[in-house]
């Protein structure tokens, strides 16, 4: 008999980076301690372990707003317990929700929630939570938390777009956005665009191209032989790459002095990616090879639709 749950993915982003780092026993004690960590924010919550998967997490909560407040909880503990360590070994921890009914076989938990959570802890970037739209009914904005909508996307083997919110936490960034939940009428959501897109458009200066999702992945560097060139020697010869991965666009970082990622209507801080991939989704800029502070870095603007 199925039961109502919200079910929580947490997985640790550039985990491959740390082993490379650290060695494969002080990497693997860091990966399990963290984890283990993880499991123990969940418990406090009233949350239930289903499994571990390497350096990812699976929990079920009984309630929306428990499942909320220990994502939230989590990713400010790590951010400040993490915030002093070098940042190829800090690894950022991503976290997608989801809610609605589980089987339970065996003590392991199977469900569309359980699928579309797993998605979008794949999809979202280091240090985000990505929820849908049903792990937020009935759930309040904490303090210091914000749910920016995303709109509708595609989750890989469902038929139908999920409606999907990212849940900003960082307790000192403004909370100018509000949740804006019901501006999308549910009869709209079969019709709307999936909401990272189909085709992603970048320009740099006068340079404007667009790629479409067959013609990825495409390049961004410095050298003539790249599908979008950038010419500033802050750039390496191949700076980034965009792929298109199970119906999303992602920025893969394989620079020298990394890249950053600024989204248009987002409220959370830019990020940065060293040899480390985000979803571009929406608007936004890129900074290459030196963050948005400084006023002469070369900044690409994208939109992906």
């Amino acid at each position: 008999m199925g039961v109502q749950a919200t079910v929580v993915f947490t997985d640790l982003h550039g985990s491959t980076a740390v082993f490379e780092a650290l060695g494969n026993a002080r990497a693997t004690e860091t990966v399990t301690q963290i984890t283990t960590w993880i499991t123990q924010q969940c418990t406090r919550h009233g949350g239930r372990l289903i499994k571990t998967l390497g350096d990812g997490v699976m929990v079920i909560f009984s309630d929306n707003q428990s499942a909320v407040s220990a994502a939230v909880e989590i990713q400010r503990l790590h951010h400040k317990r993490t915030m002093r360590l070098p940042t190829d070994i800090r690894l950022p921890i991503r976290i997608g929700l989801s809610t609605g009914e589980v089987e339970m076989v065996a003590g392991d938990c199977y469900g569309d929630a359980v699928n579309v959570a797993a998605r979008l802890c794949d999809l979202c970037g280091p240090h985000q939570i990505w929820a849908a739209a049903s792990a937020l009914d009935t759930v309040r904005e904490v303090r210091g938390t914000n749910f920016r909508m995303l709109g509708p996307i595609h989750i890989r083997g469902r038929a139908e777009p999920c409606n999907v919110h990212q849940i900003e936490w960082r307790e000192e960034e403004p909370s100018d956005f509000l949740t804006m939940q019901a501006q999308l009428d549910p009869v709209d959501l079969l019709n709307a665009p999936d909401a990272l897109g189909r085709e992603v458009q970048l320009q740099w200066m006068d340079v404007n191209k667009t790629f479409k999702s067959f013609e990825l992945p495409a390049h961004i560097g410095r050298v003539k032989n790249v599908e979008f060139v950038v010419n500033d020697p802050r750039v390496s010869r191949t700076h980034a790459r965009l792929e298109w991965r199970n119906g999303s666009v992602i920025l893969v970082d394989v620079s020298s002095y990394g890249s950053w990622v600024r989204f248009s209507d987002a409220g959370g801080a830019d990020v940065l990616l060293r040899r480390e991939e985000c979803v571009l989704h929406g608007k936004g800029e890129l900074a290459l090879g030196a963050s948005f502070a400084d006023a002469s870095v070369p900044t690409v603007s994208f939109t992906v639709r």
